[in-house]
């Protein structure tokens, strides 16, 4: 639903908060705490019940309180004094007093982070063009997307991308580069190497002048974003890995089953509609949606093209981290779909496992990383994002 109050509007499916057209960066408790007040708006809402709905119940200091609440005036345009949309009721809690109008989601069609996307280019150790973008305000985050799928234009372009990059604008400064070989990088073939991946990715965050940041990964993104935590370690502050493994499906059993998506690759991945292209990316997205689902599909068919997909898919097959785990000194987070078929959810418990104070969350799922439209998407979104800032 959006919820349109002051000069704001509050959209509680993509988790954005805009003031005057603009997206404000917020934590994930001010949110929480708009969004409570925003459903109850006119209602008095008790120190109580926000402790309850926004911190889960937890013990909570007054100073943490009442640093949110400054946080949320802030975010919408008010401040103690003026009390305008935000009023405190004394000894009680709080009452959003500005009228609220409710409408409908007007679907899976973000609005715009901003007017233009600005794509800046540095160099890798080799001298190849990496691209990259910088979007949003707020702490610093990495992101290690998967090897050779990514585009940072039609990222942009496409809804199921910008629905992303709006929340992860809103609470963070998010960092996104294509991997040399892709997308808007240089289009030069090199052996896929994940070490050499992770000094990209700090060559990256050099140009973007971010010193000390989060990480987070997605699928195969993991093996350069582990390799990265091991060859820098005080550049982490965080990492967070979504649908990651430890050892590619090659190394996994003594006599490993026929790559099938590869054979889907080679098939069918130059023919826009072909059904080895639609049966590869339903088999990472089964339960959808499918348009969300057939926008991923579209941006890896152009992120790179099929004989580069191939020995990517070979490269990730071998793949194994193992020896790595035990050298990440950053917090970790692993989210991972409990039906996961790519993936399955035992190498999310390996990484758990290995690398020292790691948590887990399983997620209500059988798609290999959640798209918009799935039952768990609000929760994953709010979850990463609490995590990656702190």
């Amino acid at each position: 639903m959006i919820h349109s109050f002051a000069d704001c509007t509050l959209d509680d499916a993509r988790l954005t908060l805009r003031r005057g057209g603009e997206v404000v960066a917020v934590e994930p408790k001010v949110f929480d705490l708009i969004h409570l007040l925003v459903r109850h708006a006119g209602e008095l809402v008790t120190r109580d019940r926000m402790v309850e709905e926004v911190w889960g119940g937890r013990i909570v200091s007054e100073s943490a309180i009442s640093a949110c609440i400054a946080a949320a005036r802030k975010a919408v345009g008010d401040d103690g004094k003026a009390q305008a949309v935000i009023r405190t009721v004394a000894r009680r809690g709080l009452m959003l007093v500005a009228e609220v109008a409710v409408g409908a989601d007007g679907g899976p069609e973000p609005a715009p982070v901003s007017e233009a996307q600005r794509i800046r280019y540095c160099r890798s150790a080799e001298g190849q063009a990496i691209a990259y973008a910088v979007v949003g305000e707020g702490p610093p985050v990495l992101r290690f997307g998967p090897p050779m799928t990514t585009d940072l234009e039609l990222e942009w372009a496409h809804g199921l991308y910008r629905g992303s990059l709006g929340f992860m604008a809103g609470c963070s400064r998010y960092l996104r580069f294509d991997n040399v070989g892709s997308g808007q990088s240089e289009r030069a073939e090199r052996d896929i190497d994940f070490a050499t991946e992770a000094r990209d990715a700090a060559a990256v965050a050099d140009a973007a002048g971010f010193d000390r940041f989060a990480g987070v990964s997605f699928s195969g993104g993991c093996l350069p974003a582990l390799h990265f935590a091991a060859l820098y370690p005080g550049r982490l502050t965080r990492l967070a890995i979504v649908g990651g493994y430890v050892e590619g499906r090659s190394r996994r059993s003594a006599a490993p089953p026929p790559d099938v998506l590869k054979g889907m690759i080679a098939e069918g991945w130059a023919q826009p509609a072909s059904a080895f292209a639609s049966a590869f990316v339903t088999s990472y997205f089964p339960e959808g949606p499918k348009e969300a689902a057939d926008q991923v599909l579209r941006q890896m068919q152009a992120a790179c093209p099929p004989e580069t997909m191939l020995r990517d898919r070979d490269a990730i097959n071998n793949a194994s981290v193992l020896h790595l785990l035990d050298k990440v000194r950053c917090p970790v987070l692993i989210l991972h779909g409990r039906d996961d078929a790519v993936h399955p959810l035992s190498q999310a418990q390996k990484l758990a496992a290995g690398i020292p104070g790691a948590e887990l969350v399983v997620l209500e799922t059988a798609n290999h990383v959640p798209l918009y439209g799935n039952a768990c998407w609000d929760s994953y979104n709010r979850t990463l994002a609490e995590f990656l800032t702190g």
